[in-house]
């Protein structure tokens, strides 16, 4: 699929990392005014959950040296677009990682773009029929896509079906996932990582 496609084209905001980070933490430490529903003081209690996250993911995380010469591989253009929001707990787990992984080489520019402001392009690359996020979308510079990725790591997915699946309540699988994570580190996305670049530096 193409990202010059007309829904590409009304893309009205997109954010580097930090303006993301930037926007996520401004937003997480603003006082919530008095009157609020319950959904958007959940919405904002997630956003400074996500806040730490990040922080300690942007500590933690190092690009090993397998998946650097995988990336420094790569020879022309690719853009990453990630759509996602602030509140988006795999989003906090994994975007400071590949916004480190992009990092590692100028070719790859990363851009972010909140799902509910471009639905349109977020109805392009649905999760069996769900907006779920993160979702990332490489592209070269005629707007082909490369590959994607999301909106998390395979054993995760796997870990959350498998709860699903055992009629688990939402709030514990969602304290099992990132546990997950936590015990993770990193490892699965990388490993994804390697394989999609490798993939795609050979075609």
């Amino acid at each position: 699929m193409k990202s010059s496609t007309p829904a590409w084209n009304k893309i009205e905001q997109s954010f580097s990392y930090q303006e993301f980070f930037n926007k996520v933490q401004a937003e997480a430490l603003q006082p919530l005014p008095g009157a609020i529903s319950s959904d958007d003081n959940k919405l904002h209690e997630y956003k400074k959950l996500n806040l730490q996250r990040m922080k300690r993911i942007e500590k933690t995380f190092h690009v090993s040296e397998e998946l650097e010469q995988t990336l420094l591989s790569i020879k022309y253009p690719q853009l990453w677009t990630i759509i996602t929001e602030g509140w988006c707990g795999d989003s906090a787990q994994n975007l400071p990682a590949i916004a480190k992984i992009a990092k590692v080489n100028l070719v790859i520019k990363l851009q972010i773009i909140e799902r509910d402001n471009n639905l349109e392009i977020m109805d392009l690359y649905l999760t069996n029929g769900t907006r779920s996020i993160p979702m990332l979308i490489s592209s070269d510079t005629d707007g082909n896509e490369i590959f994607r990725w999301g909106p998390r790591p395979k054993e995760a997915q796997q870990l959350v079906n498998r709860l699903k699946s055992e009629g688990i309540e939402h709030d514990e699988f969602i304290e099992q996932l990132h546990l997950w994570y936590a015990k993770n580190k990193g490892i699965a996305l990388e490993m994804e990582f390697i394989n999609l670049l490798s993939t795609s530096v050979k075609n």
